[in-house]
């Protein structure tokens, strides 16, 4: 019993040592930039809706991506991802283990509408409608 003891005390202080995290490494690796975004409403004051973004700069181009959480009418919660870089802009809405990737059409009167096939993606302000058909359903951001 004390035998076991002391090697299973060994054998754990011997891997929590030799587990060391080196900084030297590959110096080419593209490093991204990860932090919290203030996002700023009409009025001017910092929206309290929690977010994470990130850039990530790749041969000079900066690609920024922006993830939020909405919640449906009837409860349900959806992962939106919007991407902005210089080719393209468009949204990744996941839901149910589905993930539908719109692209950006246009922007108008402060309404970005991403459309693919038949669904379209109205966003403005902090509510997203999505429109598949002749179905519609409205999505608010939430502040988990």
């Amino acid at each position: 019993m004390r035998k076991s003891l002391l090697i299973a005390i060994s054998t754990v202080t011997f891997l929590l040592s030799s587990c060391k995290k080196s900084e030297s490494g590959n110096k080419s690796v593209i490093k991204t930039d990860s932090s919290e975004t203030m996002i700023t409403d009409n009025n001017g004051k910092i929206d309290s809706v929690t977010q994470n973004s990130s850039t990530i700069e790749v041969n000079g181009q900066k690609i920024e991506k922006t993830d939020f959480v909405y919640k449906a009418t009837d409860g349900t919660l959806v992962k939106v991802v919007f991407k902005n870089d210089p080719k393209e802009s468009n949204v990744a809405i996941t839901s149910n283990k589905k993930t539908f990737t719109l692209p950006k059409t246009e922007t108008k009167d402060g309404e970005t509408i991403y459309k693919k096939d038949d669904m379209t993606a109205r966003v403005k302000g902090d509510s997203l409608h999505l429109e598949q058909g002749n179905n519609v359903i409205e999505l608010k951001r939430t502040k988990i």
